[in-house]
This record gives structure tokens, sequence and C-alpha cells, in this order.
């Protein structure tokens, strides 16, 4: 990163207070911890068995001189979203900038094998928790008279994704429009809502839910030649957080897929 840029992230990020949702590891991981690094203090969310992992990325925060405690909470309840904002809130004393990650896929099911239940789970998790996390958001950001909201979608809102990953495409396919919906709705309250669409990252959600093979198959499709890793998504949110390089951009869906998919 050009020295320039970088001081501008440091200035405007500096003291910032984020939330990262499922921050446990992955994109969210590297998320919290690139804000971090620009002083930030930062909310991790996560769920499951990620303590020491999360306890790790904190000790890196601190050691590059931000702060940040964890949060552990299932977003398949909405209570248990709208507590997790505000308790960061409370920690902090202010919310400056909520990142949307939490989410999975749940499992490959083909639409024979798509029960109600199931249809549940992965919107519970991928898209109503997005609508309350932000709606959660609103009172400490109307008083602040300003919010930055960074929601998480994927290539797979766009393309419909693979067999089996019907319902996880359609529940981002729903986070992409909140967050164009939330942007002209939001905008004369000073709350800046954007969204990163991510390409296929090679993180632990790949490694549960698809096979290696797999993955070979769709590296030789993308133009870089490459799968991505959770860092080359970090550059896009600082910068979509930052007042001073995106003060004027909202309502976006920022796509991070080594050319993929191409507008």
């Amino acid at each position: 990163m050009p020295r320039q840029q970088a001081d501008v992230l440091k200035a405007d990020l500096c003291g910032k207070v984020v939330l990262v949702t499922g921050g446990g590891s992955g994109i969210g991981a590297a998320i919290a911890e690139a804000f971090g690094a620009h002083g930030a203090k930062v909310g991790i969310h996560f769920h499951g068995s990620r303590e020491q992992a999360v306890a790790e990325v904190i000790k890196r925060i601190r050691s590059a001189g931000g702060d940040a405690f964890s949060l552990q909470a299932d977003f398949r309840s909405s209570q248990a979203v709208a507590e997790t904002v505000e308790q960061v809130a409370a920690h902090f004393g202010r919310l400056d900038i909520l990142i949307n990650n939490a989410g999975s896929m749940v499992g490959r099911r083909r639409l024979a094998e798509v029960d109600d239940d199931f249809i549940d789970q992965v919107f519970d998790l991928n898209a109503r928790s997005v609508a309350t996390a932000c709606r959660a958001s609103l009172p400490t950001f109307r008083q602040q008279k300003s919010g930055c909201i960074i929601n998480v979608s994927s290539i797979s809102a766009r393309t419909g994704g693979s067999p089996g990953s019907s319902i996880y495409s359609a529940s981002k396919a729903f986070v992409s429009t909140l967050t164009r919906s939330l942007a002209r709705e939001l905008a004369d309250q000073h709350i800046r809502v954007n969204a990163i669409s991510p390409g296929t990252i090679d993180t632990a959600f790949h490694e549960q839910f698809s096979s290696r093979e797999k993955l070979n198959k769709t590296q030789e499709t993308i133009p870089m030649q490459r799968l991505g890793v959770a860092q080359d998504c970090t550059g896009t949110a600082l910068y979509l957080a930052s007042g001073s390089l995106s003060g004027y951009v909202t309502g976006q869906v920022i796509e991070i897929n080594g050319g993929q998919l191409m507008a």
C-alpha cells in the first residue's frame, strides 16, 4: 500500500470503533486484524469453538496499537445479533463501522433435499442477521450523525453459485439488494452502506463446503490463475470504511474475484 494512502487510512481509522461479525476465521478475522493494525477498536464476534483463534487475532491487534475484545453469539437468533451490536457500542462508548460478515452455507443441498428448516437456517444466518444488525446499529449511528455499514455478499449472489448452493446464493442476493436499498434510505442520515462480494476465497468455508478437486477446477477459470485469500478482501473493506477515500461512495457492491466474474 502506498505510504500516502496508508497515512490517510491510519488517520481515518485510528480510534474508530468497528464491529466485525463472523470474525473468528477467514475473511472476518483478516478484516478485524487489518482494522486493528490501523489503530481501530474492534469488537470481534464469533460462534463455535474459535476462542483460541480469536484470542490470537486480539493479541496481534493490541501489539499493533489497536484494541479489541471478543463476543460469542449464535446469529441464528435475532436477539443475539441485536445484543452483540449493543454490547460493542456499550463497551467502547460508540460504534462507527459495522461489518456484517457472519454467515454460512450450512450445507450443500440440491433443491429436492431442501426443506423449510434448512431455508430458515440459511436465511437466518446470512440475511436476517444482516438486517437485524443494521437495524440495531441505527440508534448509535443516528445519535452520532454518522455511520458506515459494510456487508459481505458473494459472487454467487450474481452467478447463482454451484449445484447445492442455491439457497445460500439467494440469501447473498438478499444482502446485495439490501445494501443498495439501505444506501438510499440512510444517505440523508449520513450513513453509508456498501458491500464487498468475494469470489472463491480459499478459507475454512471452502474446506467445509467444497472439495479440493472442485476448487482446482474453479482456479483454472480465474484469469489471475489463483484462488483468493482472506487478505485479498481487507484493502477494499478499509477503503470503504475511510471517509477520506470513499466518502462519496455508497450503495456499491464491489466484486473481489481475480476476474472470475466481470461486470
